[in-house]
């Protein structure tokens, strides 16, 4: 085991919002441990709050941060800062959160100067770019997964790769096993809540938001007491919201708690990404969106793409257990009459509800948090 007796430094890294939470979780969790450790990286306000002296905000910059080559440029300026500051400063270990395409060259520079590098949520290769599996290999000591299937996958590949569990589910404190059944034989269609989610993403909310609430216009065009209850990140992205609302779309706004929406709703349309797993473990059947420029697509994203599903939901279940419309290319009447259809069958409803229970209880039966730092105390006593 470490020595108790010395203070050791942890370096963390995190590019996007999800792994700014996942990060403070690890850093409070590391806090509990008998060992006396000194957080210190790149993330955001939760990171900061958890203990972490954040060499720099970088969420708020990715927030801000519209043009794409000012946002390379400073990124890659990031990453020579933080190159220098591992080069002058002792560091034990370098745990790394999610973003690949950010925090690889940040482990190569850890494996340099021989630091030990934990990976924290497995980049999708199963899904696409399988190639980075060779830098993966190279740069990282110890890979962290979060979802069930990907330890086999990485392991069989050359990695040392551990299932943690998912950290969504130490922070929303969400429990599958617990959800109620839901009992559709009463539901009124004429009265649906639905559920409208439309991402957290700035790019996200510029593709989705716009058919999202068309596809909303169009349902209460023949279900006039349906009511429709929008998911923001914050009360900023609220405001962004509603200036961007459509003038026949009405509905009430629900600050952060997507699993909270979830819960009080019949149905959800869902942006692509962690949010679908929140709305899986509150049993509420959904279809799931993503916007992509039909050109790109076909000239690229189809080629580099290798799952047959690209919904997590779907990975997860490998069938299509929810409709993903997935890329969407702007038109919403098929959006629309597939969600009518499911609006219009009750039994599927509540078949749909039971088994995205069961299907995401597994990846709630581990506390992540606690689990990576466990393996990050192994690998300080390692280094």
């Amino acid at each position: 085991m470490p020595d108790q007796s010395r203070k050791y430094r942890i370096f963390l890294s995190a590019a996007e919002p999800s792994a700014d939470a996942h990060c403070a979780g690890l850093i409070t969790a590391l806090q509990q441990t008998p060992y006396d450790i000194e957080c210190v990286g790149v993330g955001g306000q939760k990171m900061a709050h958890a203990g972490c002296n954040l060499l720099e905000n970088t969420i708020s910059h990715a927030a801000m941060a519209y043009n794409a080559f000012a946002h390379l440029a400073h990124f890659y300026k990031l990453i020579k800062r933080i190159t220098r500051y591992l080069q002058t400063n002792n560091v034990d270990l370098v745990v790394v959160c999610d973003s690949p395409a950010f925090n690889l060259p940040l482990a190569k520079a850890a494996k340099k100067l021989a630091i030990p590098t934990l990976f924290y949520v497995a980049p999708q290769l199963w899904a696409w770019a399988p190639w980075r599996i060779r830098k993966l290999r190279k740069y990282c000591d110890k890979l962290c997964c979060i979802l069930p299937f990907e330890q086999q996958w990485f392991t069989s590949r050359g990695l040392d790769t551990t299932f943690v569990g998912n950290p969504l589910f130490d922070e929303l404190n969400i429990a599958p096993a617990k959800a109620s059944r839901r009992d559709y034989a009463a539901f009124n269609t004429d009265n649906a809540k639905i559920a409208i989610m439309p991402g957290s993403r700035t790019a996200e909310i510029r593709s989705l938001w716009r058919p999202m609430q068309q596809i909303a216009i169009a349902l209460r065009k023949k279900h006039r007491n349906a009511s429709f209850t929008t998911v923001a990140l914050d009360e900023k992205t609220q405001q962004a919201l509603d200036s961007a609302r459509l003038m026949d779309f009405r509905c009430k706004y629900e600050i952060g708690s997507v699993y909270q929406a979830a819960i009080n709703s019949d149905f959800a349309i869902v942006a692509s990404g962690s949010a679908t797993l929140q709305v899986a473990a509150a049993g509420c059947p959904m279809v799931i969106m993503y916007h992509s420029n039909r050109l790109l697509w076909h000239l690229i994203g189809r080629w580099l793409v290798t799952s047959k599903y690209l919904s997590l939901v779907n990975i997860l279940a490998q069938r299509a257990l929810v409709p993903e419309l997935m890329p969407h290319y702007g038109s919403v009447e098929s959006v629309a009459e597939t969600v009518e259809k499911l609006l219009a069958d009750p039994q599927r409803l509540a078949r749909t509800s039971a088994e995205l229970i069961d299907l995401v209880r597994p990846l709630a039966e581990k506390k992540a948090a606690p689990a990576v730092a466990q393996i990050a105390i192994d690998m300080l006593n390692q280094s």
